[in-house]
């Protein structure tokens, strides 16, 4: 498949700088290669192309093709969530995915273990100190830093499409959140279902909820 992409690196430099890094991080006697790890950069990339070519911001779209610059910081973290969770998907070894996830950690504070299934089309906005875990999401999702998304007693959010997390907030257990909704900075839902085009802000004891209809101002759709 050809991806159209422009990369800052092609597909076996991209498996040999993430190897080297992952060895650098974890110097056991369980050492990963490059050709460890092509197989899940080769069927990444294009994962990566359709997720940047949605973004309308000239550092991920250029206007003509996808752009990817792994010195860029969001850039990156999203790269190896995506190297992992496809890693994982080929069957790769569970060791080496924990390796890539734990990696992602160190270097950007993100935690998006490889079994989390996040969107075909996402976006993650300065990650750090954020915790995306096993919900139910769905395209053109925005996660900005120090967000959550977890369980209480066992059951994760679902999510709609275009939803975003503001920096800070939550969302936590049985939720179902609707499509063009915003959860604003520092705001906490917990097992609460919100409508389409809702701005939530606050918390469980002093929510407000207000009629969201403004886009999220990042995406090409």
């Amino acid at each position: 498949m050809t991806v159209k992409l422009r990369s800052s690196l092609d597909a076996p430099g991209l498996a040999a700088y993430a190897a080297a890094q992952v060895n650098a991080m974890f110097p056991d006697p369980d050492a990963v290669s490059a050709d460890d790890l092509a197989p899940a950069v080769e069927a990444a990339l294009p994962r990566l192309e359709h997720c940047f070519s949605h973004v309308a911001n000239k550092y991920f779209f250029d206007g003509e093709r996808a752009v990817f610059n792994h010195l860029h910081g969001d850039q990156y973290a999203m790269w190896l969530y995506l190297l992992a969770n496809e890693l994982h998907r080929l069957g790769g070894p569970a060791a080496t995915c924990s390796k890539l996830f734990l990696l992602n950690k160190a270097l950007h504070g993100l935690d998006a273990f490889y079994e989390v299934e996040l969107p075909s089309v996402f976006l993650l906005v300065h990650p750090l100190g954020t915790v995306l875990g096993r919900g139910n999401y769905s395209d053109f999702f925005v996660a900005y830093q120090r967000c959550g998304v977890g369980s209480n007693n066992d059951v994760y959010p679902s999510f709609g499409r275009h939803v975003t997390l503001r920096p800070g907030s939550a969302v936590l257990g049985a939720c179902t959140i609707g499509d063009h909704c915003q959860i604003a900075t520092e705001s906490l839902v917990l097992d609460r279902d919100l409508p389409d085009h809702t701005l939530y802000i606050g918390n469980p004891k002093t929510a407000t909820l207000k009629r969201q209809d403004k886009p999220y101002p990042l995406w090409r759709v």
